[in-house]
């Protein structure tokens, strides 16, 4: 037992017994660890919970509750999964702009491989092109006129 009643036998005004669950994870000096995990889970869960788990796990027990309890607090919604599922669209942009970065290297390759060929002009791509296997025609200044007895079969 750390000096004086742990922050969980502080919050729940009793007496800390030399055997006290709590006091080697829940210390006196820091009341607001053991205030937020009592907050979500309750003291007594939590002592049951720290109870049934093997001594050498405890620690990172009553660590991952008083981070989830925080997450919780922060997101009610959500807590650590919004974390997660933020976390998981940060990984798809990053490797979506690693394809697009990696596609930019393999142009410049081939422009350098093939600097005279005009057949094999790759210019730097625009991000809306990179995504999309739509083929845009080539402008020309004289646009397609639009005739309904070529284009409508059924006009006839």
């Amino acid at each position: 037992m750390i000096s004086g009643r742990c922050a969980a036998c502080k919050n729940q005004r009793r007496r800390c017994p030399s055997d006290c669950i709590f006091s080697p994870y829940f210390p006196a000096n820091d009341p607001q660890r053991f205030a937020s995990v009592h907050k979500i889970y309750g003291g007594s869960n939590v002592g049951k919970m720290l109870q049934q788990i093997p001594p050498y796990l405890r620690e990172q027990t009553a660590n991952s509750l008083y981070f989830e309890a925080q997450c919780r607090i922060q997101d009610p919604v959500y807590g650590c999964v919004g974390i997660i599922s933020k976390l998981y669209e940060q990984i798809h942009n990053t490797e979506i702009e690693l394809a697009q970065i990696q596609t930019q290297i393999t142009c410049h390759k081939l422009q350098l491989l093939h600097p005279n060929n005009a057949e094999t002009n790759f210019n730097l791509l625009p991000t809306a092109e990179a995504q999309s296997n739509f083929q845009i025609p080539p402008e020309s200044n004289n646009p397609p006129q639009f005739q309904w007895p070529n284009q409508v079969p059924w006009f006839n």
